[in-house]
């Protein structure tokens, strides 16, 4: 993925969030100098900020994720069981865009259909080996209520609708009838060890530098 795109999918990102009347901390303005000064110091460890991954296959528009963490805690926090044990990120998933199947081992999320079209979750349970099982049902809750879907099966979330997907719940997304906005808030997030796909694949873009950076991305950090 070139640079140049980059800073075009931050351009129009931006403008669809405040589209739905969501704000970005202060420090998604921060110009990369900032970010790399000593006040940035905490947004690089936690790994805030600027998101954007094509899962490393260069083809963003089909397998991809735009995302932008505005909190995260620390995994010290979670050994103590007190403190900030807690993450926020906003997402955006294009029409068709399919963030691939993958699990995690320690982060609970719930994935919260914030506006625009619907977003399709596509799940699978467990098998004792953190393997996909292809032959169960899985139930996870959807807005504090319980639904149980065949393996494989579909869980469609109109705008305001969620899901809760603990660890070991397989689970791949796209947006339909329009890009969707997408809120997460989860457990302590560690997208460079807790990320698991049924693929080959990396969880970051590699990134040609053809132009200078608008914003750094986390993977800059």
């Amino acid at each position: 993925m070139n640079r140049s795109d980059v800073n075009q999918i931050i351009r129009d990102s931006a403008v669809f969030i405040a589209s739905h009347g969501v704000h970005l901390p202060p420090f998604a303005d921060w110009s990369p100098d900032e970010i790399r000064s000593k006040k940035g110091a905490m947004i690089r460890d936690r790994r805030l900020g600027w998101d954007i991954t094509d899962y490393g296959q260069g083809k963003f528009d089909d397998l991809g994720l735009f995302l932008f963490t505005t909190r995260n805690g620390d995994h010290a926090d979670l050994a103590a069981g007190r403190g900030m044990l807690y993450a926020e990120k906003v997402m955006i998933s294009r029409d068709q865009q399919i963030s691939p199947m993958h699990r995690h081992n320690i982060k609970s999320e719930d994935i919260i259909n914030r506006g625009g079209g619907d977003l399709v979750i596509e799940l699978f349970a467990s098998n004792p080996d953190g393997s996909i099982d292809r032959d169960s049902d899985v139930t996870v809750l959807s807005d504090a209520t319980p639904v149980t879907l065949p393996a494989g099966g579909l869980l469609r979330l109109k705008p305001g609708a969620s899901v809760t997907l603990h660890p070991g719940d397989w689970h791949a997304f796209w947006a339909e009838k329009g890009d969707v906005l997408i809120v997460e808030v989860s457990t302590v997030n560690d997208d460079l060890t807790d990320n698991v796909f049924e693929a080959p694949i990396g969880r970051f873009s590699d990134v040609q530098e053809d132009e200078a950076p608008l914003h750094l991305l986390v993977s800059d950090y």
